[in-house]
């Protein structure tokens, strides 16, 4: 006897889903017939993506800034009135910058990657969890990284400080709207092949990426953890790819 959920006609919002984690979280999501919403800063990838997906309906797109608190705004209430009562919200919006070091970054490039990262998962937290903890009940998922567990030069310090700050937050949001009937879990990826990637100073070729994480490998995650029954809480995971020995 089986105590997972379903998750057909559940309505799903997926912040970055265009591309990387968000887009295969979201093909994921549509496969197990929720209805889901992309959201990115561009249309056309984000159509794009969106024709590529399976499942019983159509996935609806929405371009969104997560850094702009009126365009997340936006995008909850359009969710919300076309789409549905939102029950599974995923904030994989994410930047980086080629020049992390304090040697080499500027102050424009570490504002930029704190807008994005941490406070546009403010932004989100923000918007999307009053309607759902008024209806007692929904999961958010906050796609953080490995960097906000444990600090790394390749990842830079605004990624390391943005990520950081957004773990606090996830972790701090789940114990306040635990008491509404409302999950909030961070998932802490060890490196993935993503776009993202070619951000680096030194993008890694094709064969090191092969051995990386893969978008479907987190999208499981997050399938999973949506399938629980309200009882069960994940607060956080941490998941790496073989090759990445964490204590």
């Amino acid at each position: 006897m089986t105590s997972e959920q379903s998750l057909t006609d559940q309505v799903a919002v997926v912040l970055g889903g265009g591309t990387g984690i968000g887009e295969g979280v979201a093909r994921a999501l549509a496969a197990e017939g929720c209805r889901v919403m992309i959201a990115g800063r561009r249309r056309e990838v984000l159509a794009d993506a969106a024709s590529r997906m399976p499942g019983k309906h159509p996935v609806v797109v929405h371009p969104c800034d997560v850094a702009v608190r009126s365009q997340v705004d936006a995008l909850v209430q359009a969710a919300e009135e076309h789409v549905g009562p939102l029950e599974i919200v995923v904030n994989s919006a994410g930047v980086n910058v080629p020049h992390r070091l304090f040697a080499d970054l500027t102050p424009d490039d570490f504002e930029q990657v704190v807008a994005a990262n941490l406070t546009g998962a403010f932004h989100v937290m923000h918007a999307a969890l009053p309607p759902m903890r008024r209806r007692g009940r929904g999961t958010l998922f906050n796609i953080v990284s490995i960097a906000g567990v444990r600090s790394a030069l390749i990842a830079g310090a605004p990624y390391v400080a943005a990520k950081f700050g957004q773990r606090g937050l996830g972790l701090f949001a789940n114990q306040e709207a635990n008491a509404d009937g409302v999950r909030v879990t961070n998932i802490y990826p060890g490196e993935v092949n993503t776009p993202l990637l070619d951000r680096r100073p030194a993008p890694p070729p094709r064969e090191a990426r092969s051995e990386m994480l893969q978008p479907d490998d987190v999208a499981a995650l997050v399938t999973t953890v949506a399938k629980l029954p309200p009882r069960a809480v994940v607060p956080e995971i941490v998941v790496v790819p073989r090759f990445l020995q964490i204590n």
